[in-house]
């Protein structure tokens, strides 16, 4: 049976993904983006929200996802099929759609120097690529997350994990805070600290052996309102305390407090998912076959657009939040249909959805 709620929460999450980034290029904190533009300092305020948790959440899911498919898949039939739809995209993506990124911060910010003239074309090119991956790097994480996931599976050919892991109650729910604080001290990678290698991998593996047993997202369910509660209380007190700052320092995402707020958060949307979510509407359909391909395909239409207006036109910073939301809605379903329906596009941008 199809677990509407887990798409629908998949779903949601890929817009606030895009809503995220529209607030994001223009930041007034130094997280680093792809244009230089002056931002609304108070706008800033939504980023704090969401960063700590949206994307634990979605590697919740993924997790949580990786379960049922995997209930009527090999291990070997998995890892194929994750390879065509996040390996693939992720790598084939940097190549055809990042330069575009590059391309636009290298005319914010002079990437090579004053030497750019006597850089040939081709090196110019995966320059760009390189520095162009943006929101791809959740496939590769996702993909090197369902290798980890399936050497453990290959190790507990018993499946003793995660019948231990059907016995969990809702005080030892509250109290893996604890080894999720601790998660996001390892395997960090430096310079590109988007790479948080030890706590999606927790989450995923969190996801996978603890949350896909439905009693215990039954109890997410029952005490949803609690945990928003917390939630509530833990990033009010996180956005206060951090505010100004930048929010995606590693100082910043090791602290316990913006761990506290990502877990708890995490667990609030499973559970108000679950109790109010889990149904389908023709939205819900149409989001479902088309989440991933508006997580992939958004950046670069979100910053040509920021671009673009930014080049041509004088745009006052209020006005540009929400001409980006309504352009960006506009044109990726149109950018959307276009490469779904070309098969090479489709097959290596989309994994041949």
């Amino acid at each position: 049976m199809r677990k509407y709620y887990i798409d629908n929460l998949r779903s949601s999450i890929v817009l606030l993904v895009i809503f995220y980034h529209i607030i994001y290029i223009f930041n007034n904190v130094g997280v680093i983006t792809n244009v230089v533009i002056q931002g609304i300092p108070q706008m800033d305020i939504f980023l704090y929200l969401i960063y700590p948790w949206f994307m634990v959440c979605l590697f919740l899911l993924a997790g949580i996802s990786a379960k049922y498919a995997l209930s009527n898949k090999s291990k070997k039939q998995f890892l194929k099929e994750r390879t065509k739809k996040l390996l693939i995209p992720s790598i084939a993506g940097i190549i055809i759609l990042g330069w575009i990124s590059g391309y636009i911060t290298n005319q914010y910010t002079d990437m090579f120097s004053g030497n750019g003239d006597i850089i040939p074309g081709p090196i110019k090119y995966l320059i760009y690529c390189i520095s162009g991956i943006g929101p791809l790097w959740f496939a590769h994480e996702l993909f090197l997350a369902s290798i980890v996931l399936c050497l453990i599976l290959k190790a507990d050919k018993n499946n003793k994990i995660y019948n231990l892991c059907r016995k969990t109650t809702f005080p030892v729910i509250l109290l893996i805070i604890f080894p999720f604080w601790g998660s996001s001290f390892l395997l960090n990678t430096p310079v590109i600290e988007v790479y948080r290698n030890g706590i999606y991998i927790f989450s995923f593996l969190l996801g996978y052996y603890i949350f896909s047993h439905e009693h215990i997202t039954g109890l997410l369910k029952k005490y949803c309102f609690i945990l928003l509660a917390v939630s509530v209380i833990t990033g009010t007190i996180y956005t206060a305390f951090f505010w100004g700052e930048n929010y995606a320092s590693m100082k910043n995402l090791q602290h316990p407090l913006t761990n506290a707020y990502a877990y708890f958060m995490s667990l609030t949307v499973i559970g108000l998912g679950k109790k109010f979510m889990d149904r389908e509407t023709s939205f819900t359909r149409y989001m479902r076959k088309r989440s991933f391909g508006f997580y992939i395909l958004h950046y670069p239409i979100l910053i040509s657009i920021t671009y673009l207006l930014d080049s041509n036109f004088h745009v006052p910073a209020l006005a540009f939040y929400f001409i980006l939301i309504i352009l960006e809605a506009v044109f990726l379903p149109l950018f959307y249909e276009i490469v779904i329906r070309i098969p090479v596009l489709r097959t290596l941008l989309l994994g041949g959805i």
